[in-house]
């Protein structure tokens, strides 16, 4: 997999530019009911950085990761991503900012069975209201980077385990996010499988300074990152 990864444009450079505190959180608690599950969590990460999150079960590390990522909202502090406070968004705006600008990957891939490839990896773009073309084009590209060029036209369920998490990983850099979240992304994956997405993580980040999150219990992914974060009971420790 390593060649094709300097197949890569140079025009997914054009907006990355090396600064401190790209996503930086302060004082997140977060409750569901009685149950105190987040207890005034602080991270900062700085752009082109992989940090992953350890912990046990029940330490809050999916939590935290879908407040970080929008899809939850914290009871109580501050999240800032690319200088945007974005918990004073609302609505629109926030599933706006989002989609432009956060990039997902999950344990299961979620990709819309219905759909090719392709038009999985295309989804956010069009979601955005970019181009068709444009979005295509991009979409195969990534798909040819992640070595799928010949897979493009293949529904999920013709495609294996580790080709659909490659999938899920082009549609998560379509819209060139300031930061991809991963959860879990291998736990769903066999070694051989695993061990190429760790290297598409580092290849992406030493190449296009990308910026990535991530939560795993995966320690040989979490040696390879910059940075690993511990949690226990809701707190970084």
């Amino acid at each position: 997999m390593h060649v094709i990864f300097y197949l890569f444009l140079p025009h997914f450079n054009s907006t990355l530019t090396l600064h401190l505190g790209m996503l930086a959180a302060t004082g997140i608690y977060k409750n569901y009911g009685s149950l105190q599950v987040l207890k005034g969590v602080d991270i900062e990460i700085s752009r082109g950085e992989i940090v992953t999150i350890s912990g046990s079960s029940g330490a809050g590390k999916s939590t935290l990761l879908h407040i970080l990522g929008t899809l939850d909202r914290s009871d109580k502090g501050e999240l800032s991503i690319d200088h945007m406070p974005v918990f004073k968004l609302n609505g629109k705006k926030l599933a706006s900012f989002r989609n432009k600008h956060i990039g997902f990957v999950f344990q299961f891939h979620h990709l819309l069975p219905e759909f090719t490839a392709l038009e999985n990896v295309c989804v956010p773009g069009w979601i955005a209201g970019r181009k068709t073309k444009e979005v295509q084009e991009k979409g195969f590209e990534l798909l040819e980077i992640l070595g799928l060029k010949d897979r493009a036209e293949h529904k999920p369920g013709e495609l294996s385990g580790g080709e659909q998490q490659r999938v899920a990983v082009a549609r998560a850099l379509i819209n060139n996010p300031s930061i991809v979240m991963a959860d879990e992304p291998t736990g769903n994956l066999d070694s051989t499988n695993a061990r190429e997405l760790h290297n598409l993580f580092i290849d992406l980040r030493n190449r296009f300074q990308q910026t990535f999150l991530i939560v795993t219990h995966n320690e040989e992914l979490a040696q390879m990152s910059d940075r690993i974060l511990h949690m226990k009971d809701g707190k970084m420790i």
